[in-house]
Parts: structure tokens; sequence; C-alpha cells
């Protein structure tokens, strides 16, 4: 359990947020690689300090359902965009969607502001016989992918298939020569999220050759995309690493 502090607010376009966080304890953090993925504590609104859990592995779930929800942190799923252990600090981008909890603080946050962290690993793990990669997400997913991308090789072809909320999300990108990037937006559109990013997928031409799959966001986008892969176009199931990272009409418990 690594207790930080905001350092930093950034509004990256309108739905997407990089919050820094930093302290000390950054150093007892140990970054294994892309898709670094930590759980977040975050104080509710109007709470004055963050009560983290003290166990460090699995049992904290209990110990933390034990506090009162009055003095109860939120905890959420995210990935490290950025880790700067030079100078203390590490970057977390956030989704912005409406008036959620997780969203109202990254809005309010302010420098001094109490956060914390637990590590959970890395998921991407691309295999040495892949000849080339196809990474699949929506915007849960958008800085799990870049992190990613962040240490393709540049030998490696790459097809993204990213959506987003907006079309004001598109950023412009700096990557290496073998990466496509294949943008959609739904625009306000009455769909499921993930919707584009797989329709697309399924009437694309593929990688060459045996290929690593990663795809993450909403958990019917994670599974059917899988399932087209496997039924439709033969890929081997151990070539997929597939995340549902959040269900529609569900909430996150807090």
């Amino acid at each position: 359990m690594i207790t930080l502090e905001v350092r930093r607010r950034e509004l990256l376009t309108p739905g997407f947020a990089s919050v820094t966080l930093g302290g000390p304890a950054v150093g007892d953090l140990t970054v294994a690689g892309n898709d670094q993925a930590v759980r977040l504590f975050f104080p509710r609104e109007g709470q004055t300090r963050l009560r983290m859990p003290t166990l460090s592995n699995e049992a904290w779930i209990a110990q933390l359902m034990l506090v009162p929800k009055s003095a109860r942190p939120w905890v959420r799923n995210l990935t490290i965009r950025r880790s700067r252990p030079e100078d203390e600090e590490i970057d977390i981008e956030f989704a912005l969607h409406g008036d959620s909890p997780m969203s109202s603080w990254v809005r309010r946050a302010e420098p001094g502001d109490p956060a914390g962290i637990f590590d959970m690993g890395t998921m991407y793990r691309l295999p040495e016989h892949a000849e080339g990669q196809l990474l699949v997400g929506d915007e849960s997913a958008l800085p799990a992918l870049l992190s990613i991308l962040d240490s393709t090789p540049p030998s490696l072809p790459t097809e993204v298939y990213l959506e987003v909320a907006d079309a004001a999300d598109i950023r412009p990108l700096k990557t290496p020569a073998g990466v496509r990037i294949h943008w959609f937006s739904r625009d306000d559109a009455d769909m499921r999220p993930g919707t584009l990013a797989l329709e697309a997928v399924r009437r694309a031409s593929l990688p060459s050759g045996r290929f690593f799959t990663w795809v993450a966001g909403e958990s019917r986008l994670a599974t059917t995309l899988r399932r087209h892969l496997v039924n439709d176009r033969g890929v081997p199931k151990q070539d997929i690493s597939f995340f549902g990272y959040w269900r529609l009409g569900r909430s996150t418990p807090g």
C-alpha cells in the first residue's frame, strides 16, 4: 500500500484528464512493464483524510469493507501511464464519465490532496513468436493502450482500433513506424461502447502471420472480439489476452 499526493492535474481532451501523483513512496513501486495496473484509492467528497488499508495482500478488501462508508475511500482499477522514479512521480490518465465518483474526484483534485495505490502488476505479455499485434479498446482502455504503444518495437507491425465517446477526444499520437491507428467516435450515438471498434475489426484485414491480440474495455467488446477471432478467424486462444474492465449498466463497487 503506497500513499502519495496529487502534484498536478491536466485536462488532455474534453473527456480525458491526467493526474500526477508523487511522493517518496514512489520508490516502493516496481514498474514491471507495459499496462502496469494499480488499485487507486481516493477520498470521497467531504472526507478530509485518506484512510488506506494496511494489508498488502488480497485481505485488504475485507479490511476495507469493515470501514464505515463515511470513512472508506473509493477504489478503482487503473493503469499507470508514465513513471518517473527519479522525480518520485507517476501519471495516471482518466476517462471522464459524467458525475461518477472517480470523475468528480479528478475534477476537484488539487496539489496536496491525498491518494494511494496498490500494485497489481502487468497484464500485457507479448509472446516471442508474435509476428505482429492487434490492439483494441474503448476509452477505458486508452491509457493502457498508449502505455503499450510507448514500448512497441518499431519493427513489429501493429494494428490499433481505438473507440472513444466523442471526436474531440481523438488526439494526435507519435507512434513507431509499424503502428497504424484507427480511431472511432460514437458522438452521442445511442450505442453500446465498443460497438464501432468491434465491427471495424470484423471487417478488417488482420496482421499477416501469427499475431498477438490484446483487447480491453467494456465486457462485451472483450468477450465478443475474442469469440470472433477464435471462431471466425482461426486465431489460437493462447494468442489473445482479453479484459473486461467494466460492464454496461453495472456500477463499480466502492
